[in-house]
């Protein structure tokens, strides 16, 4: 692509639920269009959270940033996120290259295509300490009382995220999910989400969950474990279910189940944030994708 000025280069988003099929379409569009993969993922940034976050294995001599960046005990969020992936993005376009966002933590993606104004907020130690005696459901319940629609962004089975949710709404007085002044979106960001039948996506994410115990997810999470508590990425979803099982809190069978059900749980909150969204171009597979980017990139 020739060099424009940096109001016109073009961002491409490729979202959708978890299982979707993001990676491998993204790999197929970022080779067809001389593209660079920016993950817009909460948990792949994570080295050594491989099975449990679905990383890519293979990266087909594809730029990809943001991935395998800390380590679990090592802090992110939304506003470290944007402030990376805004670098990354010039990077691309300095290249002469088209960036793909690509990933499912939609409330990151929005926080970076629609520039929310996110505040520094730094940690509060004694504040998470206080926290951290609550169970899950009296924090989520604090939570959705101070910001109703943290439901569909923050999940109620991670301690972390709850707390830290909690810390921004009580240290800046606002909501966590309305840290955010909304944009109509720029013209240079074509935003496109995968569209599933929803019981094809929960097949495919039960299949995962068993895919990603044959691949061995379990002795990742053992190792890991021994390294991390369950106050870093260790929350994740998946991994705490496993470290259930580890710690003799419940049974493997049960470990699984119940890393299914969470997952589709996920999705049903990622669709529910996704669908209220009336810019997001919805796709079905690659062939729709490439149509509606040749478009997008010849304006």
């Amino acid at each position: 692509m020739s060099k424009q000025s940096n109001s016109n280069h073009p961002l491409i988003v490729i979202t959708g639920p978890t299982a979707s099929g993001k990676t491998s379409l993204s790999h197929a569009l970022a080779k067809e269009f001389d593209g660079e993969i920016i993950c817009a993922d909460s948990m792949t940034v994570y080295r050594g959270m491989n099975i449990g976050t679905d990383k890519p294995k293979e990266l087909n001599d594809i730029p990809h940033h943001l991935l395998d960046i800390l380590n679990p005990d090592e802090e992110f969020n939304v506003s470290i996120f944007k402030g990376l992936a805004e670098e990354k993005i010039k990077g691309t376009h300095e290249r002469g290259h088209v960036p793909f966002l690509v990933g499912g933590s939609t409330m990151y993606i929005d926080a970076l295509v629609y520039n929310y104004q996110i505040p520094e907020v730094k940690p509060d130690k004694n504040l998470r300490g206080e926290l951290a005696k609550k169970t899950n459901a009296q924090l989520f319940s604090q939570l959705i009382e101070l910001d109703p629609d943290a439901e569909w962004t923050v999940d109620k089975g991670n301690k972390r995220r709850l707390i830290r949710a909690l810390e921004v709404s009580r240290q800046t007085g606002k909501p966590f999910t309305q840290q955010k002044k909304r944009r109509d979106l720029p013209k240079n960001v074509l935003y496109l989400a995968l569209q599933l039948d929803r019981e094809e996506l929960y097949e495919r994410i039960n299949s995962r969950v068993d895919k990603m115990m044959i691949e061995g997810f379990l002795d990742e999470v053992k190792n890991l474990h021994k390294k991390y508590d369950l106050n870093t990425a260790m929350q994740a979803t998946g991994y705490r279910q496993m470290v259930g099982y580890l710690e003799g809190d419940i049974l493997l069978e049960e470990a699984v189940k119940k890393t299914k059900q969470a997952h589709r749980n996920y999705a049903k909150r990622q669709l529910t944030w996704l669908k209220r969204n009336q810019d997001i171009v919805w796709i079905q597979d690659a062939e729709d994708a490439e149509k509606i980017i040749k478009e997008f990139l010849k304006k």
